[in-house]
């Protein structure tokens, strides 16, 4: 599962936009390939340039923390231009002439994303429904208050980093002086070591448990969606802010509704004298039968639109705008059983009918022959 943006950024999800601006320089002087020499700066820079092309959009920032990635597929897929010029290219590197970019301290770790599946009706998820969740996360430890260390004991500053979490070492390169930062190896970029740990959750400050949450899911939701819950995932590192949930959402199969984006598709059978003579039939749909008028003459493949019968379309924010219509399509049924009255019937309109079979030219053709002959005027 591809990280959270926020995170790649490490900016808070309240973060403006000059935060995330200045987020994404400073990062970008960091992992640009032309001047880190980290071995996955490439990937780590396009991980960047990812994060901020979504968060510096309002409508993509808006889709993204509703639905999480889902919400933004297909953005943000490598460089496209999210540096804005060449006035922000030249700012990106002004600290490699001369001046020595900062090192980042990067401290205990955030908590990793979980992702839980569930699955709902199809009427649910045409009106929306708040559903129960469970899955495992990592939870902040209850013996050691998530500091990691045994009872009467805390955690120190790293010696070695002195509490950065980080080993900085300046290198000369075509550019002028670049910091090359590593993960310190003693704290392993905490910035803090435990001598004596807690036992129950072995100095890591969590432990794994089981949650029950209440999701809601909203109206118009779709097979495979992905509702983003923030800070519900696993717990971070003595402090750090918690991973996210992921729920994706599965829609059970209806016994005779289907979905075609926000229309509803149903099929329905009439009998030849309906369909002959015209009826007034109830149909099914997810708001409760209704109405629906077949007029005299019609055909197998007919269809009718209920307008307003089918799905709200949802919006990025998890606001609806309408809804879609129900199609209906109608089969005229043959019958394949009849009782001697039905069957003297059917012969004595095949009389009038005749049993010359050519092809169709328009005119008066089989349903118009048969409404006269039920209707008496057969001459």
């Amino acid at each position: 599962m591809p990280r959270d943006y926020y995170d790649v950024l490490g900016v808070s999800q309240g973060a403006d936009e000059r935060e995330i601006k200045t987020a994404f320089r400073r990062l970008a002087r960091q992992y640009h390939p032309d001047v880190s020499q980290e071995t996955d700066a490439e990937a780590k820079f396009k991980e960047i340039n990812e994060a901020y092309e979504v968060l510096s959009d309002e409508d993509k920032r808006a889709r993204y923390d509703r639905f999480g990635h889902a919400g933004v597929n297909g953005a943000g897929s490598g460089f496209s231009g999210g540096f804005g010029g060449f006035e922000d290219i030249f700012d990106i590197f002004n600290s490699a002439f001369g001046e020595q970019p900062r090192g980042r301290r990067r401290g205990p770790a955030v908590g990793r994303d979980r992702r839980v599946d569930v699955t709902i009706d199809f009427v649910d998820a045409v009106f929306g429904v708040e559903k129960e969740v469970e899955f495992q996360r990592l939870e902040s430890c209850d013996n050691c208050a998530g500091t990691g260390a045994a009872e009467g004991a805390r955690p120190s500053t790293c010696s070695t980093c002195n509490g950065s979490g980080e080993m900085r070492q300046v290198q000369q390169t075509f550019l002028g002086s670049v910091v090359r930062a590593q993960t310190c190896p003693n704290c392993g970029g905490k910035g803090q070591v435990i001598s004596n740990p807690c036992r129950s959750c072995d100095g890591s400050g969590r432990r794994q448990k089981r949650a029950v949450l209440s999701v809601k899911i909203p109206a118009g939701v779709s097979e495979g969606i992905q509702i983003q819950v923030r800070g519900d995932g696993d717990a971070g590192e003595r402090g750090a802010p918690s991973g996210n949930l992921f729920v994706v959402v599965h829609v059970r199969e209806h016994e005779y509704f289907k979905r075609k984006d926000n229309d509803i598709l149903l099929d329905i059978g009439i009998n030849i004298a309906q369909a002959t003579l015209g009826d007034r039939i109830s149909v099914e749909t997810v708001d409760g039968p209704v109405e629906l008028q077949i007029p005299a003459g019609t055909q197998t493949g007919k269809v009718f639109r209920l307008r307003g019968k089918g799905i709200p379309r949802l919006r990025s924010d998890g606001s609806n705008s309408g809804r879609g219509d129900q199609m209906v399509y109608v089969q005229v049924e043959t019958p394949t059983e009849l009782t001697e009255r039905q069957r003297a019937l059917f012969a004595e309109l095949a009389e009038t009918l005749g049993r010359e079979n050519k092809p169709h030219t328009g005119g008066r053709g089989l349903w118009s022959k048969m409404a006269d002959f039920l209707s008496g005027d057969d001459d």
